[in-house]
């Protein structure tokens, strides 16, 4: 559905990305990942036919960005970081007047069905100007969909809300998604994790990886980890610990709770497991350990 080939923009000398490139298939909810100034929102703005790239090629719904620019805009639906709207106008009125320049058939119908969508019919003869920051987020969001585009391109979308609002807004996102193309951008790592099946994490204007958060984690975490607690933590329990083939690391938490490290591929539990009930310490808890996107993120985009 998209597919982007070495794509690179040069504002003056500065390139903002430089040969970017990754796909998404139909149906998928992508998460493009970074930092403030990663570069994330230039990739946006040339995948929506907003401004052109310097270099390389992308393909939404299989045309050309920059040959196809008008029949993509009709596929896209954007949502930039700080959404257009008109304050004097009613929620209405405003998805009517998008609706008609962007040429829907029915505008009446197609209003009333995107407002249902993102819940904000209960508002729709309200001033966009009076509504929360959380509402207007949905408007904006309407405003993407009421052409009922097969792409969407969401630039920031739960940014300056509260956490009720960030919430609510994921789930109407994860709702879409499926039936249309999700290139999210964000920098909040959690949103990543909860929304998408797939991130791209890109820094300084390149990508750094490519793949869903649990096989980024495996990569990069270098071995399986499991926490554990016992009742009777001792130094003769870490000895045992470290005899275990394929255990690499023993460290001591407190409180008897101990992380142990094992080669990775080597699961190791059941070892673990048999060596504490044999030693007497009592086993309470056990579980893995997985990396955080946090952990994932700081570790990809390091100096």
């Amino acid at each position: 559905m998209i597919q982007v080939e070495n794509l690179t923009k040069y504002y003056g000398d500065l390139a903002a990305i430089k040969d970017v490139s990754f796909n998404v298939d139909k149906g998928e909810i992508l998460a493009f990942l970074g930092p403030n100034g990663a570069g994330k929102t230039t990739t946006m703005r040339i995948l929506t036919a907003y401004m052109p790239p310097s270099a390389g090629s992308a393909q939404v719904a299989g045309y050309d960005v920059f040959h196809d620019s008008l029949e993509v805009r009709r596929r896209v639906g954007y949502m930039p970081e700080t959404v257009p709207l008109y304050p004097e106008m009613t929620v209405r009125s405003y998805l009517d007047f998008v609706a008609r320049l962007r040429g829907v058939d029915d505008c009446r119908k197609r209003v009333e069905a995107v407002m249902e969508t993102c819940h904000v019919a209960d508002y729709a003869e309200t001033a966009i100007g009076k509504l929360s920051k959380g509402y207007r987020q949905r408007v904006g969001l309407a405003q993407a969909l009421v052409h009922d585009p097969e792409v969407l391109v969401l630039d920031e979308p739960t940014i300056g809300l509260d956490p009720k609002q960030i919430i609510e807004v994921r789930e109407l996102i994860r709702s879409l998604g499926g039936e249309r193309t999700i290139i999210l951008s964000t920098h909040i790592l959690s949103e990543a994790s909860q929304v998408c099946g797939r991130v791209v994490i890109i820094n300084e204007g390149q990508i750094v990886a490519e793949d869903t958060p649990e096989r980024l984690t495996a990569r990069l975490k270098g071995g399986e980890r499991v926490y554990l607690q016992v009742s009777q933590p001792s130094a003769e329990l870490e000895a045992a610990l470290r005899a275990i083939e394929g255990i690499t690391t023993v460290e001591a938490k407190g409180d008897g709770g101990y992380e142990v490290e094992s080669v990775l591929g080597a699961d190791r539990r059941t070892e673990i497991a048999a060596a504490i009930v044999k030693g007497g310490w009592g086993l309470l808890e056990m579980r893995p350990v997985g990396m955080s996107l946090e952990e994932i993120f700081l570790k990809l985009t390091a100096e």
